[in-house]
């Protein structure tokens, strides 16, 4: 009985099933293989990243010009506020930042206007009237209607989800993460954004930075496209045909 108790069962697999394994192996390896290939060939032809002297003196020269003109505002007596019923403002990047001077982009950092022709709401206060002044060079900015920002939100408006953005198309979500400042809907949403209400700060960061676009025929002509879109800097009103035309 102890005999038998010793000796060990051998399972046998079938012998299909090892040449499915082997089948396996082997496509795994030539996979694994094409891929290694496939590396090689990418990364040989990826051109040698290279600068140009000019572009070294082009960058040195835009930021050398940006501390200029910063240093230069803290001499000059502060811009007056905006008048008090306008509370809101919505600011888009509409300049390449190459080569900026680190304040300015610290400034474009802290708006979330890090890529061009991205959009966001500001609340008006002191120290972002500054801000603005800062970037000037490279954001517009100017009062929305509630049209424009009913339009954004509407059209564009995204937030953050698992990591991912997406768009706001369904009002539990937006309870899920907005309820505890009273916003359950997409309506107290828009409302409490262009009322500057007391949740705006929440509001506006639950929103991702709006992606606005240009036509792909204006894209091409940049110059052309840069005329329509105007000068950067403070316009006003103005900003809702900006928004008409990036939205």
């Amino acid at each position: 009985m102890a005999e038998s108790e010793s000796k060990k069962v051998i399972k046998l697999v079938p012998e299909y099933l090892l040449k499915k394994r082997k089948a396996y192996q082997a496509i795994k390896a030539t996979q694994a293989k094409l891929a290694l290939l496939e590396r090689r060939r990418v990364s040989k032809g990826k051109p040698v990243p290279f600068k140009r002297l000019e572009d070294f003196l082009k960058d040195s020269h835009r930021a050398h010009r940006d501390e200029t003109r910063i240093r230069r505002a803290k001499h000059r007596p502060p811009a007056p506020l905006p008048p008090a019923k306008n509370k809101l403002a919505f600011a888009v990047r509409i300049r390449e930042i190459k080569g900026v001077s680190p304040q300015v982009m610290k400034v474009i950092r802290m708006l979330r206007l890090t890529k061009i022709f991205s959009g966001t709401f500001v609340k008006i206060t002191r120290d972002s009237v500054d801000m603005m002044k800062v970037v000037e060079p490279y954001v517009a900015w100017g009062f929305p209607n509630l049209k424009s920002v009913r339009e954004l939100i509407l059209k564009r408006g995204q937030a953050m989800k698992k990591g991912r953005s997406v768009p706001l198309t369904d009002n539990t979500f937006i309870e899920e993460h907005m309820g505890e400042h009273g916003i359950i809907c997409l309506e107290d949403l828009i409302h409490e954004i262009s009322s500057v209400g007391d949740s705006f700060q929440p509001a506006n960061n639950f929103l991702v930075p709006f992606k606005l676009s240009v036509a792909r025929h204006a894209a091409k002509d940049k110059a052309g496209l840069l005329k329509d879109l105007g000068k950067p800097g403070f316009r006003g009103a103005d900003i809702n045909s900006i928004i008409r035309q990036l939205n």
